[in-house]
């Protein structure tokens, strides 16, 4: 029984050191925006409703522009729900889950292989930004915790789960 639970632990440990030498090199995900296209200072901006701080940014372009995934990955969720309104998920490349949500159109569905080229959706204001001009909230988050990110910011404890993308796009 013990050399069972050791060869389990040592499968997931090597998943986890595979998916984590994996590069991203994360594009721009809607397509003819570029760092003029969102406000650098808006991840974990304070104050932004019942979210309490802003855990993206929101990247802002004409209605229905298209909207391809930033990096490689599996697509786990592609549905409308709550405040994220129309949002697809993708997870990528060093265990990070890539957060699209306010789309006008989902174009993929769960369990889908996206690269960088692929059109997951088009940029909207659905869900709680239905008052807000049509953007992309882009937000990043990951499995493989950052303690040492921890501040004394408002929910300054959840810095571990989330990653600025400013800090990885390329434009």
């Amino acid at each position: 029984m013990k050399r069972i639970i050791l060869r389990i632990v040592l499968v997931v440990v090597a998943i986890v050191l595979i998916g984590m030498l994996f590069p991203q090199n994360l594009k721009m995900p809607v397509v003819g925006a570029d760092g003029n296209s969102y406000n650098h200072k808006t991840f974990w901006y304070e104050g932004w409703g019942t979210s309490i701080v802003h855990k993206g940014i929101d990247v802002f372009a004409k209605r229905g522009t298209r909207v391809n995934s930033a990096t490689w990955g599996i697509v786990l969720l592609a549905t409308e729900y709550g405040k994220g309104g129309k949002f697809v998920v993708v997870l990528g490349p060093k265990w990070r889950l890539h957060y699209y949500a306010h789309l006008d159109e989902i174009k993929t569905k769960p369990f889908a292989f996206v690269t960088q080229d692929t059109e997951i959706g088009t940029v909207g204001n659905t869900g709680n930004a239905i008052t807000t001009p049509a953007h992309l909230h882009y937000g990043i988050g990951t499995l493989i915790l950052y303690p040492w990110r921890i501040d004394d910011a408002p929910l300054g404890w959840q810095k571990m789960f989330y990653l600025n993308p400013i800090d990885y796009l390329q434009e």
